[in-house]
């Protein structure tokens, strides 16, 4: 005969034991079930010495279970201590192998072959026992581990940690004291970390005991027959590939749910995806009646969260009211939204109301809302504008908007409840492509893109959908909006998604043509080879197309088109593009059109190259053909707004630095005689206020924004960490220490400027850089400044295009004569 419990517990981890705990506590008949001969097995394959940290900070604890920060054999002391101080009914190596619903209890079956009965189990068991692993060629080397148990048995080695989040990251600065370490993150930051590991990982990069590489994924390992380093890493960043040679690779890739176990429970998820989430109530119960999941299982890997699961679920179970620990803040969010409805009622109409979100389980909709705002727009609202620079996502709850993607103010689609948009912003981090306007009164969810890109992370569903009507956008966006909707969705569903890193050929010059090239994120150059060299044409930003010339001819590829940064550009077949062209008359006049103009630019540009030749300055620095490319290497590509200096006007009076300087605290943002030149233009340095800023990546106080008409600037919070400084690969930006400036300087007198007090704290060094004097009206000063004119302030896709056009070059060279 079976054995009965109320309760039974499976998994002696932080929320199994928790919940053990407080059943004990409540005097009902439980018992814990524990596959290892030991407690928490996670924990103990930490590495030694591990810090175990108490995240998040302000979370209280409601359990029996004592935790507070401190070292990984400290927490597994306590625990061990309360687990026979509280005689905690435990049994060791007992392996749950069938999990069922009975006619009338809930039925498991151990590998012993004992079987048990409960009115309700508590499925607490983890994730780690289901690693990642590389899947590239040379992931099984026996220099590759996917744990690392002692730091201190590797010394005066180069060790590469593969992996952004906080094991990977506690595994680099464990490691740091004695060996060389490198980092490599997919991600653009380390958003995944809990705030103390960052902090320590900023201090050590900052003093030069690790680095890091970001955007950054492993292509393959080799072996090296000879030398010093056994291995050598070939890396995809996004400057290209880059080799690492190194002694071993400690890959910490994170774990996969074990969902064929609790598919085999019956229990049931939103989506196919491997790595989806089980399908759980707000009190933690599946679809299987009496079966709950709490932990890293639920979603929530966070011991502290773990912990409070498990008190929480076994109040539920036993019918005791205890609400969330986050219910009173979800209650403020919602304050002015359903205000007469309960939290848990609010989030289902929520997810009712917007089917994206019912891909997330209730506990992940919680965190969403908790990490987003509110709006509560009315008739002619404005959620944004084409052009901003604004990167939140928005679900629309209630309400209708009008999109505008033109300036002839009428709306070219409309989003009701259930829609979302951003998702532009989301996957490139580039301007707004068109309006959005609120039509009636509207409920929308305003979610900051760190959020959304760390969740659609761990829903590949959610990253899946939000993809393909990334693409749909950018094909109605470069192609027009004369397209049917049956047209629109059968270029979007049949596109392709391709990544290129900086300097990598979309296609060269001679090549059969494959399709259409539409510019997602990005930028790319366009080149000939013309009098026996490459000639650099254009350039072309996000949300255009290349590769348009040999669809309307039927020749090949007519010129050669290079990433100028990283770029992703959505692929639409030749084949599917005719066919779409021969039903659209006005796609293919906008084609041949811009095949015309192509041909008669090409003339003109072959015309140039020939004067510069039989001047004898084929070659030269000055050559119009190299202009484009200057202006590319120097940043321009990813730039919204560049300074530059005519050397042949410029009288070296230095009052642009001054100026600068006095409406700054006095730490001046350009630097006049340095940065490169061509002929007489000069790039100083000064900064680019890049679409996808660089200095933003790894800001612990989340201190560096952009401002509504694209200036990125840094506020007050800086804390002087210097990652700003390292992330920048244009120099751009100095620690320096600001000082009071109470009275006005000259300059601002003359030039109607109040200062501001930026006071010193302690003496300490912030981060500095060109705000473009957002806050100034009149605009920058550097330029007012200057007395001849020298000074020019350019948007980059008016000066590239300019640099390439007819006159273009003799207004950026001077007369001619250089």
């Amino acid at each position: 005969m079976s054995e009965h419990f109320n309760i039974i517990i499976i998994g002696a981890g932080p929320s199994g034991l928790s919940a053990a705990l407080r059943a004990a506590e409540q005097n009902v008949s439980y018992l814990l079930l524990e596959a290892e001969q030991a407690p928490a097995s996670t924990i103990r394959n930490y590495q030694r010495g591990k810090l175990v940290m108490s995240e998040p900070r302000g979370l209280p604890i409601r359990s029996p279970l004592p935790f507070t920060a401190s070292l990984r054999e400290t927490v597994l002391e306590n625990w061990e201590k309360t687990i026979a101080d509280s005689n905690v009914n435990v049994r060791y190596e007992s392996k749950v192998v069938s999990l069922k619903r009975g006619k009338k209890w809930l039925e498991i079956a151990l590998a012993d072959g004992e079987k048990l009965t409960a009115e309700h189990v508590v499925l607490a068991i983890g994730v780690q026992g289901n690693l990642r692993k590389l899947d590239i060629p040379g992931g099984d080397l026996p220099q590759i581990q996917y744990q690392l148990d002692d730091p201190q048995a590797y010394q005066d080695e180069t060790i590469v940690v593969i992996g952004g989040g906080d094991s990977g990251v506690e595994n680099a600065l464990a490691l740091t004291d004695r060996n060389q370490v490198i980092i490599l993150n997919r991600a653009e930051d380390f958003s995944n970390c809990k705030d103390s590991n960052l902090s320590q990982l900023t201090d050590a990069r900052k003093k030069g005991a690790l680095d890091w590489l970001l955007e950054t994924r492993p292509q393959s390992i080799e072996t090296n027959a000879k030398g010093e380093y056994p291995i050598t890493v070939f890396a995809n960043t996004p400057n290209g590939i880059e080799r690492i040679p190194c002694h071993r690779v400690i890959a910490r890739l994170g774990a996969l749910p074990p969902r064929p176990v609790l598919e085999g429970f019956g229990v049931s998820f939103p989506t196919t995806d491997l790595e989806a989430l089980p399908l759980l109530s707000s009190h933690y119960e599946s679809n299987v009646p009496g079966l709950y999941i709490i932990g890293s299982l639920a979603g929530y890997p966070l011991i502290k969260q773990g912990i409070n699961q498990g008190y929480e679920v076994i109040e539920y179970i036993l019918g005791n009211p205890v609400e969330p620990a986050d219910t009173t803040l979800l209650r403020e969010k919602f304050a002015s939204f359903c205000s007469d409805r309960g939290v848990d009622d609010v989030l289902e109409k929520i997810r009712k109301s917007v089917p994206l979100l019912a891909m997330l389980n209730t506990l992940q909709l919680r965190e969403l809302v908790l990490e987003s705002n509110i709006l509560l727009s009315g008739p002619g609202d404005y959620i944004f504008k084409r052009n901003d620079y604004s990167t939140t996502f928005f679900f629309v709850v209630e309400g209708e908007l009008d999109v505008l993607i033109d300036d002839d103010d009428v709306a070219d689609d409309t989003l009701k409840a259930g829609d979302f948009f951003g998702e532009m912003a989301l996957v490139s981090g580039r301007r707004r492509p068109g309006t959005v306007r609120a039509r009636t009164q509207c409920v929308l969810i305003e979610t900051p893109r760190r959020v959304m890109q760390k969740l659609i992370g761990s829903v590949p569903s959610m990253r899946r959908v939000l993809n393909e009507v990334a693409i749909k956008t950018v094909v109605q966006i470069c192609i027009g909006l004369s397209l049917s909707e049956e047209d629109l969705n059968d270029l979007a569903n049949n596109a392709t998604l391709k990544s290129y890193v900086a300097g990598e050929e979309l296609f060269h010059e001679g090549d059969q043509a494959d399709g259409l090239y539409l510019i997602q994120s990005g930028s790319v150059t366009v080149s000939r080879m013309i009098g026996g060299r490459e000639v650099v044409l254009f350039y072309v930003a996000a949300g255009n197309y290349v590769g348009e010339m040999s669809l309307v001819s039927g020749e090949p590829r007519y010129a050669t088109v290079r990433a100028a940064i990283a770029t992703e550009a959505v692929l639409i077949d030749a084949g599917r593009m005719s066919d779409i062209i021969a039903r659209n008359p006005e796609i293919r006049s906008e084609l041949d059109g811009r095949y015309l103009q192509h041909l008669q630019d090409q003339e003109q540009r072959q015309q140039q190259e020939a004067m510069f030749d039989s001047s004898g300055a084929s070659g030269s620095p000055s050559t119009p053909s190299n202009l484009i490319s200057f202006l590319i290497q120097q940043g321009v590509g990813e730039a919204t707004d560049v300074l530059l200096i005519d050397e042949s006007l410029c009288v070296r009076c230095n009052y642009c630095e001054e100026a600068c300087a006095n409406t700054h605290g006095g730490a001046t943002r350009l630097d006049r005689d340095a940065g490169p030149i061509f002929a007489n233009i000069r790039v100083p340095t000064s900064c680019r206020h890049c679409e996808h800023p660089h200095c933003m990546k790894d800001c612990p106080p989340d201190a560096i924004h952009r401002a509504p008409h694209g200036e990125v600037y840094i506020d007050d919070s800086c804390i002087g960490c210097g990652n700003c400084q390292q992330n920048c690969p244009y120099d751009v930006i100095q620690m320096a220490v600001i000082h009071d400036q109470p009275e006005r300087s000259l300059w601002q007198i003359l030039l109607g400027i109040q200062p501001k007090a930026l006071p010193v704290v302690d003496g300490a060094k912030v981060a500095v850089k060109c705000d473009m004097c957002k806050d100034i009206i009149d605009g920058p000063v550097c330029v007012r400044a200057c007395p001849v004119g020298a000074a020019l302030r350019v948007n980059p896709e008016e000066l590239l295009s300019y640099a390439g056009g007819k006159s273009g070059e003799a207004a950026l060279l001077g007369s001619g004569e250089s």
